[in-house]
């Protein structure tokens, strides 16, 4: 069923091998002299891990899998490799050297030569071996620091590179809509601006590396019904285009990424995976995405086994393909015999196979893997000698200085202090009591998506391979002259209250009390946070809170310290605790930014990208409700958080002032421009994070009460005072109308400057004027911040 094409070629090199012709020709040549069978093998990966000693890698079961026959698939060809470093513990020369003797394998056994593309997770670092833990995503957002972000991204994305893959599955730009969900530590927020730009600096520092970045889960997959993993999600055309696209195409418009995978959910009875409209008809024909769509790991055939919109895996196969999915991950099941039986009966034409396949051989071609000198061996190898791999061992240091350096600096910037009495910075204490589950856990700083937490656990044997100081090694360092006494107290989530009055005791005997709470990451009920530990409240895990109470009831003074994966109801230690710091999974120098901030040695400037519930029961809840999702008279339940979104104090105090505005109107098409002045009126430097939120008090449908259109960091020594200039656009007020289009319309607004979602400084009115407009994804995404001395 191949279409027989006149193929130009030279003596030496094929069309499709030579880079001086455009890749649309290469490719298009390359796919006229392809079989179907070959075709069908660039469009699916394998699951693989590498070999201890640096051979070929092996396929990698898993239960919902069968058994992968790698002789009998590569002379047709392989599309991916799936995560060759991430699926068990490896030294990274030899995990290098064994892709590379697996990428030999491949190219020799197909006729063309094509290697496979290698994918890596890399949510919350490279996942790999040895390889630097940074901060999860939900301290990317704690930071509201894209340039810190952007950096991060560069430095995991060359870390990849240098050993060989090519593509990693990450960010997830999914935006928070119930704080139960497990997944909530994967992601960057609950506002669609902050993950927007957050999210687009990653996309460019992985990009600008070289590693295709694959945006996820597209789209909905945060919105599931109770906060459960992968259940059925209620989102309205309004709510998915306002609220769950934007990062998307934030991503994509400004970011570059390359790839984008699709969620495993489905929205009103359409699976993600299945969606045409989605996937091709908004992702493509509207938003202009040339890349390639990726299948979340199993996703295909789910439409079979869990959506039942598909009565075999090759319906499932073809309802994918129809949609616009490229590519099945993480391994053959559907794309294989499934899918060519199929086309050979009639069943799903072969033009769909082709154009899968375009998308995915020219992005080879892009990456080079087309090229006549592409190269097998990695750039971390230059001048290596590969036949001893007892000489590779040890020689690739994926956790570079640098590397801890710059999760440090992360680390630091995501700090929350949430509450302070004054007793914080700690001043010389004598003596003390550090209590909690999580006081000497070294891996409590480490989310779901962690090498050490998603698959060192499955092999306790080995070592894990960091450094991963705990709170009470770091707090020995920061307090050198001061005694430590250390009471685990209770679990993460064992509900055991035999530990309790011992840990009071020692409270007692304290002149402050620091006690660490919070999370412990796994995955599908292994852990209290990550993919599949859903919560059913946001009370505090286990028997938590009891400790929490109890040491409140010490008469010493207690600093209430999370690491956590999402925030929790604290109950009365939101007013009774001295101090409270919130971290969500801050890394490997997470500890050691507690505590900085502790002792004072770092000033505190992270600001909340989720709100932190006042109760446990009030979900789902986000700062990004409209009117009647405030509390009202109406109802017994309140949902007003604790602490707002954007929330954060630092160790100094800030003024706001002097507000001007250019003009107070403006019309539809134009913007506005208002400055203040922030001046430092304390006594240290510190950082202020300036937040503008938009309120619209009259609009045709339903809007959220606020919401977040700009930001900016200042750091300011004390005295220092820096005038803020904002250019608000017109386009920051559009919505979805009533009719599915996205608008402007005329009328007042108010620019409200905050230093929270429940802390507005200074507020204006402007107003509108014209007609409605209609604006597209082509729309100016920002208020751009200027500062001036």
């Amino acid at each position: 069923m191949t279409a027989n094409v006149a193929v130009e070629t030279t003596p030496e090199i094929p069309l499709w091998n030579d880079p001086s012709h455009p890749v649309s020709a290469r490719v298009d040549a390359l796919i006229g002299a392809m079989t179907l069978q070959e075709k069908i093998a660039q469009l699916y990966g394998v699951w693989v891990g590498a070999s201890a000693n640096g051979g070929e890698v092996a396929p990698h079961q898993h239960d919902m899998e069968e058994a992968v026959d790698l002789d009998a698939l590569l002379p047709s060809g392989l599309g991916q490799l799936t995560r060759p470093f991430g699926t068990a513990p490896v030294d990274p020369a030899l995990g290098a050297l064994s892709l590379l003797r697996t990428q030999t394998r491949i190219t020799s056994a197909n006729r063309f030569g094509i290697p496979a593309v290698a994918h890596e997770e890399c949510l919350a670092g490279f996942a790999a071996w040895g390889a630097t833990a940074y901060p999860v995503p939900l301290s990317w957002g704690a930071t509201f620091d894209p340039d810190v972000i952007r950096r991060m991204a560069a430095a995991i994305g060359r870390d990849m590179r240098a050993v060989g893959v090519h593509q990693g599955l990450a960010p997830v730009l999914d935006v928070v809509r119930d704080l139960r969900w497990g997944r909530v530590e994967e992601t960057i927020g609950e506002d669609p601006y902050l993950v927007g730009t957050i999210g687009t600096a990653y996309v460019q520092g992985l990009e600008s590396a070289g590693i295709v970045a694959t945006l996820k889960h597209f789209v909905g997959y945060s919105a599931s019904r109770a906060g459960r993993n992968l259940a059925p999600t209620s989102v309205g055309p309004r709510e998915r285009a306002d609220v769950l696209l934007p990062p998307f195409e934030m991503a994509i418009r400004e970011g570059g990424a390359r790839s984008v995978m699709h969620a495993y959910t489905d929205i009103d009875g359409i699976p993600s995976a299945a969606d045409e409209k989605l996937l091709t008809g908004l992702l493509r024909d509207t938003w202009g995405f040339d890349g390639t769509v990726v299948a979340d790991y199993f996703g295909i055939a789910f439409l079979k086994t869990l959506h039942g919109i598909a009565g075999d895996f090759a319906d499932a196969a073809g309802a994918a393909l129809t949609a616009g999915v490229d590519i099945e991950l993480p391994t053959v099941k559907t794309f294989g015999a499934p899918l060519a039986d199929a086309v050979t009966e009639g069943r799903v034409p072969e033009s769909l196979i082709d154009r899968a396949l375009r998308r995915v051989l020219t992005q080879k071609a892009d990456l080079g893997l087309l090229d006549p000198d592409w190269s097998p061996v990695p750039p971390a190898f230059a001048g290596a000698d590969l036949d001893d791999p007892d000489t590779l061992r040890g020689t690739i240091d994926l956790d570079s200085p640098a590397n801890r350096e710059l999760a440090r600096e992360i680390a630091e910037k995501a700090v929350v202090l949430l509450a302070n009495d004054g007793t914080l910075p700690l001043t010389a204490p004598r003596r003390i009591a550090l209590v909690g589950p999580n006081a000497a856990e070294g891996t409590a700083v480490l989310g779901c998506y962690s090498f050490p937490q998603h698959v060192g656990v499955q092999h306790p044997e080995i070592p894990v391979g960091i450094e991963l100081p705990s709170l009470g090694e770091s707090l020995a360092a920061e307090f050198p002259d001061a005694e430590i006494t250390v009471a685990r107290g209770t679990g993460v989530d064992d509900g055991d209250l035999s530990g309790i009055a011992e840990a009071v005791d020692t409270a007692r005997d304290a002149d402050i009390v620091v006690v660490a709470l919070g999370d412990r990451a796994g995955l599908f009920g292994r852990g209290t946070s990550g993919e599949g530990c859903d919560a059913e409240s946001l009370a505090l895990p286990g028997a938590q809170q009891q400790l929490l109470d109890a040491l409140l009831d010490s008469g010493t003074p207690v600093v209430t310290v999370l690491l956590a994966g999402r925030p929790y109801a604290l109950g009365r230690a939101v007013e009774d605790s001295a101090a409270i710091v919130q971290s969500f999974f801050p890394g490997v120098g997470g500890t050691r930014a507690i505590a900085g901030v502790l002792s004072g040695r770092t000033t505190p400037s992270g600001r909340l990208p989720v709100s932190v519930p006042r109760g446990p029961g009030s979900q789902p809840a986000t700062y990004l409700g409209a009117r009647l999702a405030q509390a009202s008279e109406v109802s017994n339940i309140d949902p007003t958080p604790a602490f707002g979104f954007g929330h954060g104090l630092t160790y100094t105090t800030f003024a706001w002032n002097d507000l001007t505005v250019d003009a107070e109107q403006a019309p539809t098409d134009g913007e506005f421009t208002a400055s203040l002045t922030v001046r430092n009126t304390g006594e240290r430097t510190g950082t202020e994070v300036v937040q503008l939120y938009l309120h619209d008090p009259v609009a045709s449908v339903v809007q959220p009460v606020q919401r977040l259109v700009g930001y900016t960091r200042l750091e300011l020594a004390p005295g220092e005072s820096r005038r803020v200039r904002v250019t608000v656009p017109a386009d920051v007020a559009s919505f979805t109308g009533r009719d599915g289009r996205r608008i402007v319309e005329p009328g007042e607004l108010e620019l409200r400057l905050a230093a929270s979602s429940t802390d507005t400084r200074l507020t204006t009115r402007v107003t509108l004027s014209g007609p409605v407009r209609e604006l597209d994804h082509t729309r100016r995404f920002h208020a751009e911040f200027t500062v001036e001395d």
